[in-house]
């Protein structure tokens, strides 16, 4: 079996590369895949009720427009009076807004991302020749996380001690409440903009977490809350699981475990604007089902980039990943190849063709090749690349994942584990320097 979007979608999910009858005893066979698509109906209907209950803020925020009109506003100022926006985030309060940025292209207004905690790169957008140009956004759900803390703690002593207002430079985001980024920022005139309490970090993308620095960089969160409204409505009103792409996409990776082994799940986008989408899913995917002992690893890669590294490994190494290409049937196609001067070079075949196509004839290469192997391996095609399409297919995943986890018995949404490295983090610390 193989499921692929009608045209309601701006894309295409081809799944025929995870079934034997496609690639071989490597892929599953109906028998296999059958009963794993039943399990996931428990989730699609309680994501159904969600829905209609309004108790999930992840399902009401593809519908959601009232909160845009502040966060443009907040964007706007941002874009027109500073040279550089900086944004001090870390996780999922980042990845999503990186996913999002990135498809202004290196030529638009994309913010900077200091989303690991390093004392030069702090150190560096501090440099007095920038810093008054430099506006800075501090997002943390908490308002506690230590990274995040730190860096606006820092942030705010070197505007203060150039004699700059951090009321101007800075903005902050997280929960309403007694917070300490809160507190922090009303001390100091700082404006705050609210994060929803019932939206974890690493499912945020679609409120001000990802629309804010989507604002920044000048790109229509509402056509990317629109793909996401059309991936949900065509997942939770398909009549049966195996017409519900997230339910078919989840019941492949967990039946892939089961039955084959398969323990780790690569996402290859062939695409630079669309990279940090694999670092953003394999996020999404180990802090959601990496609990008790179950999930399984998620790799982040880039075509055609690692067709020269990783995928010597994908074709030739253990047969135990699901390879997921993310290919985009027009995108930035580039400059065209001078046939005179390739002939010359003996490099005649990519003659009168774009970068674009060139990339793309990899993609299908990289397709084709993994099958022949027997490795399974699907492929998300988008229409372009634009703020619907990804929104569309952001939402896809999340809906994957939430039902990966129904499949393996775990809450999607808690990271006991990761809080308690936070625990420790802090005893640390007290302890003294």
């Amino acid at each position: 079996m193989t499921a692929v979007a009608d045209g309601t979608l701006p894309y295409r999910h081809d799944t025929a590369a995870c079934f034997d009858e496609r690639i071989g005893v490597g892929g599953l066979t109906a028998d296999e895949i059958a009963p794993v698509l039943t399990e996931t109906a428990a989730t699609l209907e309680r994501l159904r009720g969600f829905r209609a209950a309004g108790t999930l803020p992840l399902l009401a925020l593809p519908t959601r427009r009232d909160d845009l009109g502040a966060i443009a506003a907040h964007g706007e100022r941002l874009r027109s009076d500073f040279a550089r926006v900086v944004v001090l985030a870390t996780g999922g309060s980042s990845l999503g807004g990186q996913c999002l940025a990135a498809l202004a292209g290196e030529g638009g207004t994309a913010p900077l991302f200091l989303d690991s905690l390093d004392g030069g790169a702090l150190a560096a957008v501090f440099d007095p020749a920038q810093l008054g140009a430099t506006a800075f956004v501090a997002i943390s759900k908490s308002g506690g996380t230590a990274e995040t803390a730190a860096q606006a703690l820092a942030t705010l002593a070197a505007l203060q001690d150039a004699g700059l207002s951090p009321a101007r430079h800075m903005l902050a985001v997280t929960e309403p409440g007694a917070r300490p980024l809160r507190g922090l920022a009303e001390a100091h005139g700082i404006a705050v903009l609210d994060h929803d309490p019932g939206l974890g970090g690493r499912f945020s993308v679609l409120s001000v977490t990802g629309a804010l620095p989507a604002a920044i960089a000048g790109l229509d969160m509402t056509a990317v809350r629109a793909g996401a409204a059309a991936a949900l409505d065509a997942a939770l009103d398909a009549p049966e699981p195996s017409r519900s792409e997230p339910c078919v996409g989840a019941a492949i990776q967990v039946a892939l475990l089961r039955r084959r082994g398969v323990t780790q799940s690569v996402v290859m986008p062939y695409h630079q604007r669309l990279e940090r989408l694999g670092a953003w899913t394999a996020q999404l995917w180990a802090e959601s089902l990496g609990k008790q002992g179950h999930g399984t690893t998620p790799l982040a890669a880039l075509g055609p980039r690692d067709q020269h590294s990783l995928l010597q490994l994908f074709l030739d190494g253990p047969a135990d990943k699901l390879v997921t290409l993310i290919v985009a049937a027009r995108g930035d196609d580039g400059p065209r190849i001078d046939p005179a001067l390739a002939a010359g070079a003996g490099l005649g075949y990519v003659g009168g063709h774009t970068i674009g196509e060139i990339v793309r004839a990899e993609a299908r290469a990289t397709a084709e090749t993994l099958a022949r192997r027997g490795r399974p391996m699907r492929r998300f095609d988008l229409a372009r690349i634009d703020e619907r399409g990804v929104g569309a297919l952001m939402m896809h995943l999340m809906l994957e994942t939430i039902i990966a986890a129904g499949l393996l018995g775990v809450d999607p949404f808690d990271q006991p584990a990761v809080e308690e490295g936070k625990v420790y983090t802090r005893g640390a610390l007290e302890g003294g320097p």
